[in-house]
């Protein structure tokens, strides 16, 4: 394959969406898998675009079927992404972003160990939970259960390839850009990029 499938995981809170976003933005070449979703889709969001909307039928039967690469609930909704897109984009040379918890990377390397896992953490504790107070949707209670639930989340960091800390925006996006760059400049992938050049360059005259 010449993509490279890009596993990006963190606790709720720890900007994550942002980063993933603004990458987007200034790198071409890359794009975000849109997964599927039991859960139901929320105002601002669009079917096909932020996620595949489906019942808990259709996903079970989708379950069966092996369409999935990888699968979990989390807090009550089940999310899951579509094997066959995935592998086609891969193959057609573009990098591809899961943004998924560490039970689905744990699920994504043992089907494509050859995926990248990058970490996203805060630069503390407090700062995850004034992110969390400053959207200003949840209860106490779910503050309370997401900053569990983080605690819980990262503490498999070292699972993953990478590990960014969050802190400074601009440091933490210029820090992904610099991964993707880097796994763009190995010889696998130059290696089809450059055929022709590098053909020319070691010919023998």
């Amino acid at each position: 394959m010449i993509g490279t499938l890009y596993i990006i995981a963190a606790p709720s809170g720890a900007g994550k969406t942002s980063l993933v976003k603004a990458l987007l933005e200034s790198v071409e070449g890359i794009e975000v898998s849109v997964s599927y979703t039991t859960r139901p889709c929320r105002p601002g969001e669009r079917d096909g675009v932020n996620y595949h909307f489906v019942d808990l039928q259709t996903f079970q039967r989708m379950i069966a079927s092996g369409e999935f690469l990888e699968h979990a609930e989390v807090f009550g909704n089940h999310y899951g992404t579509a094997r066959a897109n995935i592998l086609e984009r891969l193959q057609q040379g573009v990098d591809v972003i899961l943004e998924i918890d560490w039970q689905g990377a744990r699920q994504v390397r043992q089907a494509l160990p050859e995926a990248v896992g990058i970490f996203i953490i805060p630069p503390s504790r407090e700062i995850l939970e004034q992110r969390l107070r400053s959207r200003g949707q949840d209860s106490q209670e779910t503050i309370d259960r997401r900053m569990r639930d983080a605690v819980s989340e990262m503490s498999h960091y070292n699972e993953f390839d990478y590990l960014v800390v969050n802190d400074e925006f601009e440091l933490a996006l210029t820090e992904l850009r610099a991964i993707i760059r880097a796994r763009r400049l190995r010889v696998e992938v130059q290696r089809v990029k450059l055929s022709e050049l590098l053909t020319r360059l070691v010919a023998q005259k």
